[in-house]
C-alpha cells in the first residue's frame, strides 16, 4: 500500500489531496538463496535520525540506504548494518530488516528502538522464541562491542523472511556466529 500527495500544491506542507493505492507483485525473497547465511558490513552511514521518522514505512527512510547498500555489495557482503545515530555503538537495523541474535545461554535478542520499523515478522519470531521455544526474549540494547554474546545471528522482515546472518564485518575484522555456511540450529528451528 503507498499514499502519493497531489493537488495544487507549491512549497513545503501537507498536500491538499492524497491517493491511496496498492500496489502487488509477487516476488522472491530479498536476499537471494533461500535459508542460508549471508555476510554483512556494518555503516558508517545513518539510515534514520534521531527522533525522525525511522519506524515509518515511508519512501525517504530508505533513500539514505541506497549508496551505503552499494557499497557493501560491492565489497562482497549482502548488505549494511545500521547502527544507532546517537552514539554509533548498537545495532539497530539490518538493510531495511530487522535484527535478531540467539545468545550463549539461549536468549532471544532484537534491538528496541525509537527508529526501527516494527515488523510482523520480528512480532512473530518473538512470539515463537517464546511460546514454541521456551526461549527468553530481550528488545533492547545490542551493542556492536559485545558481538561475542551471540553464537547466531540473523535478519527478519516482511522481504527479508528469516536470513541468517554468518558473519559481520566491522573495523577490518569479520564475527563470525554459528558459520558462514549452515544455518544455526535455533535459527532453523525459528
Amino acid at each position: 500500500p503507498f499514499v502519493i500527495g497531489v493537488g495544487d500544491n507549491i512549497g513545503v506542507r501537507t498536500a491538499p489531496e492524497f491517493i491511496f493505492s496498492i500496489f502487488a507483485i509477487p516476488v522472491g525473497a530479498y536476499f537471494k538463496g533461500g535459508l542460508t547465511p549471508h555476510n554483512f558490513l556494518i555503516s558508517s552511514y545513518d539510515r534514520a535520525a534521531p527522533q525522525g521518522t525511522g519506524a515509518a514505512k515511508v519512501g525517504g527512510n530508505y533513500a539514505a540506504s541506497l549508496m551505503p547498500g552499494a557499497q557493501a555489495k560491492k565489497a562482497s557482503f549482502a548488505d549494511c548494518i545500521y547502527l544507532d545515530p546517537l552514539t554509533h555503538s548498537k545495532i539497530e537495523e539490518v538493510g531495511s530488516a530487522n535484527f535478531f541474535g540467539i545468545t550463549h545461554d539461549d536468549k532471544f535478542v532484537t534491538p528496541n528502538s525509537p527508529s526501527v520499523l516494527p515488523g510482523i515478522t520480528r512480532l512473530s519470531l518473538i512470539e515463537l522464541a517464546k511460546t514454541r521455544l521456551g526461549l527468553e526474549v530481550v528488545e533492547g540494547d545490542v551493542f556492536i562491542d559485545k558481538l561475542a554474546d551471540f553464537k547466531e545471528a540473523g535478519a527478519c522482515g516482511t522481504a527479508a523472511v528469516i536470513t541468517p546472518i554468518g558473519g559481520i564485518g566491522y573495523q577490518n575484522k569479520l564475527h563470525v556466529f554459528y558459520s558462514e555456511k549452515e544455518v544455526g540450529p535455533i535459527t532453523q528451528k525459528l
